[in-house]
């Protein structure tokens, strides 16, 4: 095995996960920092979904291709190829292909702490079931996911998610407890609608709050 790999953007195949994204980092098992690509096909695609990474990381932008309008905090910015975007956390992002074809490279990290893959990617190609309300199913395919990839805490998460939705509450904080081991993953949790059934519950609230 060689020290080096090269791979043009078309060589890395697009999962789902809400936008056209091509999963860079795992497509070069990269364990340092996160990076992907995400694409805008027509003028007025959304190219970032609106997230502010509130107590999260820190995210720049690069337009690879074409030319973007973010949205940042409510001012549009227009960025063409070659702009670099920096947004801190806590501000409210998002951006939109003003040109066809347009590419941003999203590279990001948690200030202060080693960077550590979380296994997204793997669950984005059940995100369409959990979107239909299929739950069930969305669940028995990550259940698999879990059990083929220890370590990798969004995937536990995402079945609590689901296991919620089925009404199963006790496989769902069973599911948490594997989740919520790092800083990261409680602060999604602790902003997360999907998990309001279960605010109050003592279970839950230690697992954000753990001593």
């Amino acid at each position: 095995m060689t020290g080096y790999a090269v791979a043009g953007l078309g060589d890395i195949a697009e999962i789902g996960a809400g936008l056209p994204c091509r999963p860079v980092r795992h497509h070069f098992g990269i364990t340092s920092f996160g990076i992907n690509a995400w694409t805008g096909v027509v003028v007025g695609d959304r190219i970032l979904y609106a997230h502010d990474e509130a107590g999260d990381a820190e995210e720049l932008y690069l337009v690879h291709r074409g030319r973007a309008t973010f949205e940042l905090d409510g001012e549009r910015v227009d960025a063409p190829a070659g702009t670099f975007v920096f947004a801190a956390p806590g501000v409210m992002r998002t951006a939109f292909a003003a040109e066809p074809d347009t590419t941003v490279l999203a590279i990001g990290g948690r200030a202060g702490e080693a960077w550590q893959p979380d296994g997204w990617e793997l669950w984005a190609p059940v995100e369409p079931l959990f979107e239909a309300g299929r739950y069930d199913e969305a669940a028995d395919l990550t259940r698999r996911l879990v059990e083929a990839n220890p370590g990798l805490p969004m995937l536990p998460y995402m079945l609590a998610c689901c296991e919620l939705k089925t009404g199963r509450t006790d496989e769902a904080i069973e599911a948490l407890r594997a989740a919520l081991v790092t800083k990261r993953m409680r602060v999604i949790a602790a902003k997360d609608p999907i998990l309001d059934p279960i605010r109050d519950v003592p279970a839950f609230e230690q697992l954000l709050n753990p001593s």
